[in-house]
């Protein structure tokens, strides 16, 4: 197990600056970690999870210490499998925190040696979610605010249809 390895999972989809600023605030403490894409073949998702992978790649491309990888099954396999010491989550409001609070509790089961480490958003970013930047593309907001670049162009062509 490598203490300076840690899995940031989620679907990303997309992915947020809320997203954004919670994997720089575990860049501060891990040296490395990984953004795995999770493939839940019973979400439905805008983005497949090879369009969602790519735009995390593209979003991250800046930062040192990040890979981007899709993951199918437990998180707690993957984190075994590639030697991870934690899982990284972010924390918008309290809302969030039971959901949060219940899988790290099945992730410790799971995975006794493998720590949850929760990492609060920014203030700015405290509203932002994946579900409300759809509901905004699908109504044609201005979703710039909320999202990186590479996801705003992205949309667009997901609009236009240059995206299935």
């Amino acid at each position: 197990m490598d203490k300076d390895f840690a899995l940031y999972p989620g679907t990303f989809d997309p992915f947020t600056f809320g997203h954004q600023d919670v994997l720089k605030r575990a860049l501060r403490l891990f040296d490395r970690v990984e953004v795995t894409v999770g493939v839940n073949l019973e979400k439905d998702t805008l983005f497949t999870t090879d369009e969602r992978t790519a735009l995390v790649r593209r979003c991250t491309d800046d930062l040192d210490g990040v890979q981007v990888v899709a993951h199918e099954g437990l998180i707690v396999d993957r984190a075994e499998e590639v030697g991870a010491a934690a899982l990284v989550r972010g924390l918008r409001q309290v809302s969030d925190f039971d959901a949060e609070f219940r899988m790290a509790f099945a992730n410790r089961k799971l995975a006794p040696e493998l720590e949850t480490v929760f990492f609060m958003t920014s203030e700015e970013y405290a509203l932002i979610s994946s579900s409300m930047v759809r509901d905004a593309h699908r109504w044609d907001g201005d979703v710039s605010k909320f999202v990186p670049p590479p996801v705003v162009d992205a949309l667009k062509r997901k609009k236009t249809g240059e995206i299935e």
